[in-house]
């Protein structure tokens, strides 16, 4: 209950965070509203407590954004919630792990196609063959 009730508050604060952020009011962030706000000692200060880089402003903005080039309120919340912490570390090891599966399945499928088949395999394959 306990870690809920931090949670609840952790993202009442980054909401508090974000509409500071908001300077045009439209419900989303662009990245030049984020880099103005980070430019304020106060942010970048609180950022840093919250284990957030805030010199790393260009790629804390892609990592909160889903590619629209503006990042919401809850894309906000839900990313930096996951950028914090220990959090952090277990996102790097499901994505190594994700990486690892998906590595084994391309391997799987050359394997199958240039070694069994005998298939030529181009520049570009035998690269990728090759750095995995």
């Amino acid at each position: 209950q306990e870690k809920m009730n931090e949670k609840k508050m952790y993202a009442n604060k980054l909401l508090e965070v974000f509409s500071a952020a908001d300077e045009s009011g439209d419900g989303k962030i662009s990245l030049e509203e984020f880099e103005r706000f980070l430019e304020e000692p106060k942010v970048r200060s609180y950022f840093s407590t919250l284990e957030l880089d805030p010199n790393e402003t260009k790629t804390l903005f892609l990592m909160l954004d889903d590619g629209d080039g503006q990042v919401t309120a809850e894309e906000f919340v839900k990313g930096a919630m996951r950028l914090k912490g220990v959090a952090r570390s277990q996102d790097v090891v499901c994505i190594m792990h994700d990486f690892n599966a998906v590595r084994k399945v391309i391997e799987e499928v050359h394997r199958v196609l240039v070694v069994d088949k005998g298939l030529s395999c181009s520049v570009r394959s035998s690269k990728v063959a090759h750095v995995l």
